[in-house]
């Protein structure tokens, strides 16, 4: 069985494309830290390239960007390319199949609110029994 869970932060905003044929596809990079530090007691961080495609893909790339926090689940696939130096390099990409958000949704932010009158004369006076409580 070939699956894996992850849980960090994006290093960077997604990168939303179309194949050729329409299908999207979204790309975006996430450093995870491991749960126990280095030999020389330092924090380890791994970063993983994720790839998300159609719908989930679409939705990754509204929703998340560079510091947000979330959770993917997928396959681990190896794949080959040729670099532009002509060597043949290999890189290791998450497949996601399922991805969920883990940031808190941001409100929008309030108006201004009204600041009290400079002026203390200009306070209205209140009877006690006009008080709810």
């Amino acid at each position: 069985m070939n699956k894996i869970t992850l849980i960090g932060n994006l290093t960077a905003d997604p990168v939303l494309r179309a194949t050729p044929s329409g299908t999207s596809v979204c790309n975006f990079t996430m450093a995870v830290n491991r749960r126990f530090p280095g030999a020389d007691g330092q924090k380890v961080t791994d970063f993983f390239n994720i790839v998300a495609w159609r719908g989930l893909g679409e939705s990754c790339a509204k929703y998340l960007a560079k510091g947000k926090k979330a959770a993917i689940v997928g396959e681990l696939q190896a794949r080959t390319y040729t670099a532009k130096d002509g060597t043949t390099r290999m890189s290791l990409d998450v497949s996601a199949d399922e991805v969920e958000f883990l940031s808190p949704k941001e409100e929008p932010k309030e108006a201004p609110r009204a600041t009290a009158p400079a002026d203390p004369n200009t306070f209205e006076d209140v009877s006690s029994d006009d008080l709810p409580f």
